[in-house]
């Protein structure tokens, strides 16, 4: 959708651009001398400048054009990039991008998807006052949650929750903030709170895997080795994929000992 609507501008534009250029160089070539002596000369000279001006003008309307043409290439790159897992590529794209075209905030949002995906946790951080900047302080929730989860690799916990709880209280059936939130609670070792919000998403979504898992760690940190198993025990009533019973059943295991 977003390149669909670059694609109109762009076009929108360039249709604008020759118009203007077209209409510009017709009404200079309307113009005379008005029959005074010397006028003759006079309006050439004037014609020239206009000219000259005009066509100035338009290069660097053009030039400014193609670097809006530019950026997009290299950000719709730095998506296919991340489509296919080539996080180093797909960095390299998103900063020519944001180079080319610094106000643009979807291009601050690619190159910080291509910086979470390489852990550079603490450079997307430093990116926050762009975000708030462009975005006129009101970041969307994909942002917020990526700016969450990078506070949350960074060990910063605090940060995170208002975040997640500014999530949770917009949106009350998305799952992953409830997720991260406990997880940041967990590493404050607030086990109480951690263990509601774990199981307030648990029974709006009992196959959220991470939140089982985090459910059962919180228990097994806290000393309570059999609710921890008894957890992932009760996850055989749910229809969850063979890959997540397989990671229950590792899990099983190393509380087992």
């Amino acid at each position: 959708m977003e390149i669909v609507r670059f694609i109109f501008w762009t076009a929108m534009k360039t249709l604008c651009l020759v118009f203007l250029g077209l209409l510009a160089v017709k009404s200079v070539g309307s113009l005379n001398s008005g029959g005074e002596k010397g006028g003759k000369g006079r309006a050439v000279a004037v014609k020239g400048t206009l000219y000259g001006a005009i066509l100035l003008l338009v290069i660097l309307s053009a030039w400014n054009l193609g670097y809006d043409i530019a950026a997009e290439v290299y950000a719709t790159a730095s998506r296919s990039n991340l489509a296919h897992r080539e996080v180093k590529k797909a960095y390299a794209n998103a900063l020519r991008a944001v180079e080319l075209r610094p106000g643009n905030l979807r291009y601050w949002e690619v190159l910080a998807t291509s910086k979470f995906a390489l852990r550079q946790f603490a450079s997307l951080i430093g990116d926050l006052r762009v975000f708030q900047a462009l975005s006129g302080g009101n970041l969307d929730e994909e942002d917020r949650y990526r700016l969450a989860s990078a506070y949350n690799f960074h060990g910063e916990f605090d940060k995170v929750i208002p975040l997640t709880q500014q999530m949770i209280a917009e949106n009350r059936v998305y799952a992953a903030p409830y997720v991260l939130q406990g997880y940041a609670y967990t590493a404050q070792k607030n086990f109480p709170l951690a263990e509601r919000t774990f199981l307030d998403v648990l029974q709006m979504f009992p196959t959220q895997q991470s939140a089982v898992e985090g459910l059962a760690h919180l228990y097994f940190l806290g000393g309570n080795k059999a609710g921890a198993l008894d957890i992932l025990e009760q996850t055989k009533k749910f229809p969850f994929p063979p890959e997540s019973r397989q990671r229950f059943e590792a899990l099983k295991a190393l509380y087992a000992q």
